[in-house]
């Protein structure tokens, strides 16, 4: 199992993951000013760079300076100094594997608080019951700003390529815009982007190939994508079978497979649904069904802490681990499970029954370890959900107040 987990594989563009082990997309929310990575962004990828994955995936690198996952979040357009993400893509390669920028637009995901627009297919908010005014109320988008937002990601796209990275991963799960786009709940619209799986597919579609055009045959392209909602009536495996069918022959290298949205953080463990209740792996049933299937490898992310279970994901016909969480906690897992050990230390549980705010406290556990890490410490995994959850309020709080004031002086349209 070692030598299968630490074997190359060679994906459409020609490119070569040292091995089968990801980090996956983690919202790190840690940009300085101007919404730029730096040095705490370098130190954290160095750090995992020689932790021995074969591939690093950034958290959410957004493609439109007015729509933000958060306040603290990476913003790479047109405008943007190219720079500091050269830098970035230099720390994730120190190690010899590769790294791709995941590039993402939150739709309707947006906090009530954020400057900028909140945008989705329809004018469907976000339900969370008593935590619905965190987000912001959407306006459905004209096909004017869909069609300047499949520009964006290429524009993105194109930036990162420039910078040195590897290649890039199109989010289009955990109900961010393109997954809105592709959720029946969500997506109500009449016109070419909606109602058939084809038309709700549109825009991803668009955006990859707009995406391919815009890189070099060699640059890789990712997509992530829900295995299922895990909402009733939403976006689910037959959805997923036929979306991977459909970026097949766009020059797609990879699917990462996951699942869930706020409003059912699957991805955390803590589906709405509780269809899922595995508690490692969580999304390997549904992968299982789409392996048989797929034209395209895929990657499965959620839950995968031991090797073990690597060894499983593996067997059934996965191409790669997607890990994010262990790797918070023990960066250098992978070179662990080279030598035969395991991670000595997991993350504090978060057992509240309110699902959105556990999920909530809960990456911000990963947060607090992720800036451990940046900063050379050890991971303390035992810190209070609570305490975490707090500090990263404060954080974010001063934050919005930069992300406001150069938002304002940044001259950038919507």
């Amino acid at each position: 199992m070692t030598s299968e987990l630490f074997s190359p594989l060679s994906l459409r563009s020609g490119q070569v993951l040292n091995n089968r082990i990801a980090k996956a997309a983690m919202e790190e929310n840690m940009a300085a000013g101007g919404q730029l990575p730096d040095k705490e962004l370098f130190g954290l990828y160095r750090r995992w760079a020689a932790g021995g994955t074969g591939l690093l995936i950034t958290g959410n690198v957004m493609v439109h300076a007015e729509a933000l996952t958060g306040p603290a979040g990476v913003v790479l357009d047109a405008a943007a100094p190219l720079e500091p993400f050269v830098e970035w893509a230099r720390a994730g390669k120190s190690g010899g594997g590769s790294i791709w920028m995941q590039i993402n637009h939150p739709g309707r995901q947006i906090g009530s608080d954020m400057p900028g627009v909140a945008w989705g297919p329809s004018a469907v908010a976000v339900d969370l019951g008593r935590h619905s005014s965190r987000f912001g109320r959407p306006v459905a988008m004209t096909p004017e700003q869909i069609r300047a937002t499949v520009t964006r990601y290429a524009v993105t796209a194109r930036r990162a390529e420039e910078a040195g990275f590897d290649g890039v991963e199109v989010h289009a799960a955990h109900g961010y815009l393109l997954s809105q786009f592709l959720s029946p709940l969500v997506n109500k619209r009449t016109d070419q982007w909606g109602g058939s799986p084809e038309n709700r597919a549109r825009m991803l579609l668009d955006i990859v190939r707009a995406v391919r055009a815009a890189v070099s045959p060699s640059f890789a392209v990712a997509v992530k994508l829900n295995s299922a909602d895990f909402q009733r009536g939403g976006f689910d495996a037959d959805d997923a079978r036929q979306v991977i069918e459909m970026l097949a022959p766009l020059g797609v290298d990879l699917v990462e497979l996951s699942g869930g949205s706020y409003e059912s953080p699957a991805m955390s463990g803590r589906p709405a649904d509780e269809r899922t209740q595995a508690r490692e792996a969580y999304f390997l049933d549904l992968a299982k069904d789409l392996v048989g299937t797929s034209p395209l490898p895929l990657m499965l992310t959620g839950g995968i802490t031991r090797r073990e279970t690597a060894r499983r994901v593996l067997d059934s016909g996965v191409a790669v681990i997607g890990m994010g969480t262990a790797l918070a906690v023990t960066p250098d897992l992978p070179e662990l499970w080279r030598t035969g050990r395991e991670a000595d230390r997991k993350l504090r549980p978060v057992t509240w029954s309110d699902k959105a705010l556990a999920s909530a406290a809960g990456m911000a556990q990963v947060r607090h370890q992720m800036r451990r890490i940046a900063r050379g410490s050890r991971p303390t995994p035992n810190t209070h959900p609570a305490i975490a959850l707090l500090a990263e309020q404060l954080k974010q709080r001063g934050a919005l107040r930069r992300y406001r004031t150069w938002l304002n002086t940044a001259g950038r349209a919507a």
